[in-house]
Formats: structure tokens, sequence, C-alpha cells
């Protein structure tokens, strides 16, 4: 479906961590304007001034360059509708606001708190919808004389027209509101500050956007911002109303929409744990849609190719951690060997890495790559996979050496290493005939044989393939740990 016509846009508040919701919205977004060969414009709504932060900025940028988003309007590239931060379209905003109110689309509106939750109690009281019931749509002049006379500061207010909304969800179909659902709402504070309601409107029907797909919290909003769009249109301001397409929500926990608050919803916890971009990417996108119906794992590419908004699936989608580490592994094994190399070397380093940089071997490292690279769900787990190949001596903890040594382990371990004295050291077939024969002289299985030698030479009871990680470590190393369990089960 190309169409170049086609213009969306993703804009983030600057507040606090990006989370997997968020990345999931601009996913469909950006897939959506890449399919149609249409435009990706990115803007950031900071507005708030006591919730946004340049720092949220800074890492805004970072994490969607992290995830490989491009953008083709925005902040640092520019375009032809700049500038792409809300705090910097402030004239705009007002300007706007001003030929709304001279149109009679808006009005002033008095109302204090205290008075419009004493009328929402009762007009719930009474069973009646409690929205803005309209007190100050038609006041005459001496009432506005009046309230400021009092020193009231008043808000505007968006007039609602009295009829029924409909308009068609790209997600969810046909959507019907009717008037008494969809009262007059806030557009600009008393303080002056324009509200999220009228600057994102104003800055989608400026930047020419053709498409709205975000969130589904933000359905009972559409209405509202589609009477909007039809006054501007009224004013010059707008050329149409855009299309809105509603993404379902992501569940967490206990059937509640995930939260930012929730630890598992924060994209950095992901980028720590070593999660791939294009992995993360995968299992986000199966939040609401799907490649095939039996095939999990694709492509970027792949996606963007077959991305239509029309299958989005309404229903919410669960967000499952087991699942995404899952796809994580899979695009982990998909990885050239020499990419999954250097993909490691932040966990290969302090602070990750317990060993001294001068004990890092590359020759090693490069060695054992393509073992580790088959067992990992995330790169963070390298760490303590391949820390025995550069300690001088293993990480052992109390658990794993009294679930390993077991009555009779130092004799399979003194015949394990005789064995072993004598194996081909170049191959991991040899070492694995030698625990094995030793097994035998102790009449036991290779899982049962090969459990002490493990814990004494890697000091863990699971790792990476054992006699591939012995010929690795290397024969001098490898039989001096075992020389040091013995001696420590000796003592």
């Amino acid at each position: 479906m190309a169409n170049a016509n086609v213009r969306v846009r993703f804009c983030p508040s600057p507040t606090g961590n990006p989370h997997v919701g968020l990345v999931r919205t601009a996913l469909f977004n950006w897939a959506f304007a890449r399919h149609t060969g249409g435009t990706f414009v990115f803007r950031i709504e900071d507005t708030d001034a006591a919730r946004d932060s340049e720092e949220s900025y800074v890492q805004l940028l970072d994490s969607l360059r992290w995830l490989g988003f491009d953008w083709d309007e925005g902040p640092e590239i520019g375009g032809p509708h700049a500038p792409y931060r809300q705090s910097e379209r402030m004239d705009i905003y007002k300007d706007v606001a001003h030929k709304l109110l001279d149109g009679g689309y808006a009005y002033h509106c008095y109302c204090t708190t205290e008075e419009l939750d004493a009328r929402r109690d009762a007009a719930r009281a009474a069973g009646k919808p409690s929205g803005y019931d309209g007190h100050c749509r038609d006041l005459s002049a001496e009432q506005v004389a009046a309230y400021e006379a009092e020193g009231r500061t008043p808000i505007v207010r968006f007039r609602m027209p009295d009829e029924t909304i409909t308009f068609r969800d790209l997600v969810r179909g046909e959507l019907t509101f009717t008037p008494e659902n969809v009262p007059d709402y806030g557009i600009v504070r008393a303080n002056g500050m324009p509200l999220y309601t009228l600057v994102n409107p104003v800055d989608d029907a400026l930047m020419d956007v053709t498409h709205v797909l975000r969130g589904e919290d933000l359905l009972s909003s559409t209405p509202r911002q589609i009477a909007l769009y039809k006054a501007l249109i009224e004013l010059g301001v707008a050329k149409a109303v855009p299309d809105f397409g509603h993404l379902p929500y992501v569940m967490g926990e206990g059937n509640k929409k995930l939260s930012k608050r929730d630890p598992e919803s924060s994209l950095n916890l992901y980028r720590e744990r070593g999660f791939l971009p294009e992995g993360l990417l995968n299992y986000l996108s199966l939040l609401g849609w799907s490649l095939a119906p039996d095939r999990d794992i694709f492509s970027v590419e792949e996606m963007v190719a077959a991305f239509d908004i029309s299958e989005v699936n309404p229903n919410p989608a669960r967000f499952d951690l087991k699942k995404a580490e899952s796809i994580n592994a899979d695009h982990i094994r998909l990885l050239d060997v020499k990419d999954f190399t250097e993909r490691c070397r932040p966990w290969l380093k302090a602070p990750f890495a317990p060993w001294a940089p001068e004990d890092f071997d590359e020759a090693k490292w490069h060695a054992i790559a393509p073992h580790a690279q088959t067992r990992l769900k995330v790169l963070s787990e390298i760490t303590e996979n391949v820390d025995f190949l550069f300690l001088a001596q293993p990480v052992s903890d109390e658990a794993s050496w009294a679930k390993a040594m077991k009555e009779g382990s130092d004799a399979l371990l003194s015949t394990a290493r005789e064995k072993l004295e004598s194996a081909d050291w170049t191959s991991a077939e040899s070492l694995k005939e030698a625990v094995l024969a030793a097994g035998e002289v102790h009449g036991l299985k290779l899982g049962k044989a090969q459990a002490p030698v493990r814990v004494a030479v890697t000091g863990r009871t699971v790792g990476l393939p054992l006699f591939e990680s012995l010929e690795v470590l290397g024969k001098e190393k490898t039989l001096g740990r075992i020389d040091a369990a013995l001696a420590r089960l000796a003592a």
C-alpha cells in the first residue's frame, strides 16, 4: 500500500524513562510510514514544565536511535514544520486559541475547582453525566465583569457541538459518541499555558498529519479532537481530519495495564540486560499484530514489508517476559558470530566484568563465543558464562559445590584428572571421552561424571558446553583447578 501522502507522527513527552508501550506505539507508526513510503514525524510534547526534563529528552533520542528508528522530520534534523518541540511553539498555540475564541468555538470559563466538584457530585447523585455542565457557555457581559471583579482568572474551554460524532477507527471499526458523553473541555489553563487537548491536534493539523496511531487510553479524547479539527478547518488552520487508529493496551501482571511504574515496562531495563533491538522490536510487534499465524520470528524489514494497520488486533495484549526472552534468544542465534562477539563487548568490561582488563584474553573469547551464542537469552548473561576463562580461580558458591561434590567425587576427580592428563587437548571430543572413561571406572554415566569436573573448573553447575570450555581454558589451568578442588575436598 504505497502512499507517499501518508504522514504519521510519534509525539512522546520527555518524562522519565521510555517504556515499552511507548516503543510499541513508535514501532507501529514507524512501520506504517515505512511500509507506505510516507513520512515519519518525530515531535516532542514538552509543555509540562513541572514533569519534562532535558535528560529525558536526550534519553528519548538516544533510545530511538538504539532501536534503529529514523525520522524524516523532527528534532536535530528539522523539516518544513519546525520547530518540533512544543515548548518552542507557544506563540502558535496562543494565536490559534485567540482564533477559536474570536470565532465562537471556545469561551472563557470562570468556574472554580470547588464549584466544578460540587456540581459534578450533584450530577452523579442524580444519575446524570458528570462532565462539565456548560455553566459559562453563554455568560452575559455583566456576569463576566462580576467574575473578573472577584479576581477570577478564566481558563479557555472548547465549545463542543450538540451532535453525535461518528468515525471509523482503523483498528476498531466504526465508533459513535453522543453529545452528553463529550462535554466542553479545557484547552488553555488559567495561567495561559495551552493544554495537550489543544497543542496535540493543532500540531497535527499544521504538520499535515494524515493518520494518528496511538494508545487506546486516548480513545475517549478522539471525539473532542475531531470536533476541534472541524473548527480548525473552518478557521483555515487545518486541511482535513486525520484518520485515527487506537492500539490495544499492553497488559502486565493481574490483567492490569502495564504502567510506567512497573519495572518490566522500562526500556532501559531491556537495554541494560542485553536485549537486541531487533529481538525486542520483534516481540513488541507481536503485542497486537502478527506477520503470520505460525511465525513469531522475523526481522524488522520483514515487519515493515508486511505491516497493515487494519490487521492490528484491538484486544489487550499481555506482556510476557519469558516470551520476550525466548524471541531475543532466537535473534542472538541469528547473528553472524563476528557481530555477536562485538555486541557482547559492553558486558566483557567494567563495571560488569569481575576480572581485571589485563586478564581478558581475546583469543579465548573468540574461541568460546560460538559456543556461548547458542546458550544466551540476553547478552548480559555472557559475563557469568565466560568468567571462568579470565579469573585466576572460578567463582563457586556453596550451593553449587554441595550439589556437585557428592560422596566419591574425590575419587572420580582423581580418575578424571588422570584420563585428562593423557587426552588430546586440541579435541573437545577427546576430553569428553576422557571424562566418560573416568565415569565408567566409577560406574557413572557421563552426566554424573562431568558434574564435579564442571564445578571444579568453571565454578557452576550449568554453563557453556563443558568439553569445548575445557579445550579453550587449556590443559594447565584445567588440571590446576581439579587439583585445587581435590585439595578442598581433602580438607
